[in-house]
C-alpha cells in the first residue's frame, strides 16, 4: 500500500500496490503494521457496507463525539463517489478546510479520516457501495454532524442532491 498525504493534517490517500499476473492481481488493502508505521490508528472494531440506489445520494457530513471518535477508512467498491472530509479540531492547522476525493471502484483508492473530521459523500453512478472500516463501534448518543451545504465550509458537490435522509437535512449549521 501506498500512503499519500492530503492537504489536511492527518488525512491520507491509500493506493493499492497490485501483484499482477496472467489471473488477475493480487493487493493488500489493511495491515495494521502498516498503519502502525505511518503513524495512523491501527484499530478496525466494526467494518459497514453503504448501498445506494441512485446517483446524487447525498450522507453526511457526520462525526461521532468523544470518546468515541472515529477514525475511517472509506473505499468504493461498486460504483463512485465523490468523498469529502471536514477538519473540525480546532487545534488543527487545516481546522475548518475540507478535501473531496473521487473513489471508485475502477481506481480502487481509499480515503483515511482521522477522528476528529466530519465525513459524507455523494454518490456519481447509480447502484454504487461504500465500504467502510471504523476505529470505534457505532454510538448513537454520540453521533454529530454539519450541514453538508454550510457555507461556513463552501463544499463543492459535483451533482444535484437526489436522495438524503431528513436527519442529514437537519444537522445544524456550524458555529465553532
Amino acid at each position: 500500500m501506498r500512503f499519500i498525504p492530503t492537504e489536511l493534517k492527518d488525512a491520507h490517500i491509500i493506493e493499492l500496490e497490485p501483484r499482477e499476473d496472467n489471473r488477475g492481481f493480487f493487493a493488500r488493502v489493511w495491515a495494521k503494521d502498516e498503519f502502525a508505521e505511518h503513524g495512523l490508528v491501527d484499530r478496525v472494531v466494526q467494518m459497514n457496507l453503504s448501498y445506494n440506489r441512485v446517483a446524487g445520494t447525498l450522507r453526511g457530513m457526520h462525526f461521532q463525539h468523544a470518546p468515541y471518535a472515529e477514525t475511517k477508512l472509506v473505499r468504493c467498491i461498486r460504483g463512485a463517489i465523490y468523498d469529502v472530509i471536514i477538519d473540525l479540531r480546532p487545534d488543527s492547522p487545516t481546522y475548518k478546510r475540507w478535501i473531496g476525493v473521487k473513489l471508485t471502484a475502477a481506481n480502487r483508492l481509499a480515503l483515511y479520516v482521522p477522528e476528529g473530521f466530519a465525513h459524507g459523500f455523494q454518490t456519481l453512478e447509480d447502484d454504487t457501495e461504500v465500504f467502510y472500516q471504523v476505529s470505534q463501534y457505532y454510538t448513537p448518543s454520540a453521533e454529530g454532524g454539519v450541514r453538508y451545504d454550510d457555507p461556513a465550509f463552501g463544499i463543492e458537490w459535483p451533482l444535484p442532491v437526489t436522495e438524503m435522509s431528513e436527519k442529514d437535512k437537519r444537522w445544524p449549521l456550524f458555529t465553532g
